[in-house]
């Protein structure tokens, strides 16, 4: 005869509010992430908030009407030389600057004869050059106005600035366009003028050189360092080495590429090439770190699977273990280049804050990158390079994204594949 089962005792009092506390205490601790993340999300839209409320209107500005009689106007240039292939030449040797100040005077009053800076210098060369035929007829043409009187019109300024913005919209010659150069042009000391693509295609071709210099050196070593490489002393003063030059601060990497790059091996100063050479040696050891703890990752039954069926070393660890190492190696590039992209302190060391007003034609060539560029405008008094250096801010992190994203999606296209 089978006995019954025993009747399950019932909780007392303290177990009961030992298990109420236990509950609580997890409550507390999910209220506790959910604020911590709600914070971190604050914090992150006021900051995207603040760069997109001062830079969007980086990249727009104010341009006015101007009514220019060309014929007798004191800009002297013969329409047959802005045919030729030296027509940016004869516009910049001829005298621009005065017959703007002439025109604007005449139609808007002697306050408005510095209403007009280097960007429409630039745009009427361009309208010239396009259309040769304007020096011979009175035209009206849209031109960029000035820092000061873009900055009054979108902000506010001095009473002189501010009336003679409310004379041009009262006379309906005032509107906000597009400002295509910012995208296009390259470093001005006329915040009116300033672009920002000599700074972008210096920033892509420093990155490249240092993708290229970082991404394979560092795999190699850390795909020797882990499965090739004997256990001993040397080894051991290696890893702790690679490990401390991960935390090492980027201006020593400045240091050794002023000292190395520059004074040893004479390289051009200021050239994506030496950015990129300095930056790769700050990128390599996150690279080699990685890449060591992905291949550590893989399961040692993939190896010996691979050996049992006659695999040679160096076909298990190339055919088999770095293929599946690769999306997390390639999660470390992703991080490192990440850091890098935004580094300023060893791009000043090596001399890349030099104002250059063209853009780089090679990896050799003069140049600045966008966080140095956002630096240098950042240090600047006139209010009209606020939002510049908000609207390069702004660039840089769609620039991030754009190059993020690249490596997130080969990262995962390798993870579909295995």
């Amino acid at each position: 005869m089978s006995s019954a089962a025993p009747a399950p005792r019932r909780a007392g009092p303290a177990q009961d509010a030992r298990l109420r506390r236990r509950y609580a205490a997890e409550r507390r601790f999910r209220l506790a992430g959910l604020f911590a993340v709600g914070l971190s999300g604050l914090f992150l839209a006021f900051l995207l908030s603040n760069m997109a409320w001062k830079g969007l209107g980086g990249f727009t500005h104010y341009e006015a009407a101007l009514p220019i009689d060309f014929p007798r106007s004191d800009l002297i240039l013969d329409p047959a030389a802005l045919k030729g292939p030296d027509a940016s030449e004869v516009v910049a040797g001829a005298d621009v600057e005065g017959a703007l100040s002439k025109a604007a005077s005449g139609a808007f009053g002697p306050g408005a004869a510095e209403m007009f800076g280097a960007a429409a210098e630039r745009s009427l060369g361009r309208q010239l050059i396009r259309d040769p035929d304007l020096l011979n007829r009175s035209v009206t043409l849209w031109l960029p106005v000035g820092s000061k009187v873009d900055v009054a019109a979108k902000q506010g300024g001095n009473a002189a600035t501010e009336s003679l913005v409310h004379q041009l919209q009262a006379k309906h010659a005032l509107r906000r366009t597009i400002n295509t150069d910012f995208l296009t042009e390259s470093d001005a000391t006329d915040p009116s003028a300033v672009g920002i693509w000599g700074a972008l295609k210096g920033t892509f071709l420093t990155i490249m050189v240092t993708m290229l210099l970082a991404f394979p050196i560092g795999v190699l070593a850390a795909v020797y360092l882990e499965e090739f490489a004997s256990r001993n002393r040397w080894t051991d003063a290696i890893e702790v080495s690679i490990n401390n030059l991960a935390a090492v601060p980027s201006i020593v990497f400045g240091l050794l590429g002023l000292a190395v790059f520059l004074n040893i091996m004479h390289l051009p100063r200021s050239a994506p090439l030496v950015g990129g050479l300095t930056l790769a040696l700050m990128t390599m050891p996150v690279i080699v770190i990685a890449g060591r703890n992905a291949m550590t990752s893989v399961p040692p039954s993939i190896r010996d699977a691979a050996l049992g069926v006659g695999a040679s070393k160096m076909q298990v660890v190339f055919h088999h273990v770095l293929p599946l190492a690769l999306p997390g190696i390639l999660t470390g590039t992703i991080i490192g280049m990440a850091r890098a992209l935004g580094e300023t302190a060893p791009l000043l060391m090596i001399g890349m804050r030099a104002f250059i007003a063209a853009p780089a034609n090679g990896i050799t060539d003069p140049s600045s990158v966008l966080p140095v560029q956002i630096f240098l405008w950042s240090d600047e008094v006139d209010r009209g390079f606020v939002e510049k250096t908000s609207a390069a801010i702004i660039v840089l992190l769609l620039f991030m994204l754009l190059m993020n994203g690249l490596a997130i999606y080969l990262r995962n296209r390798f993870e579909q594949r295995w």
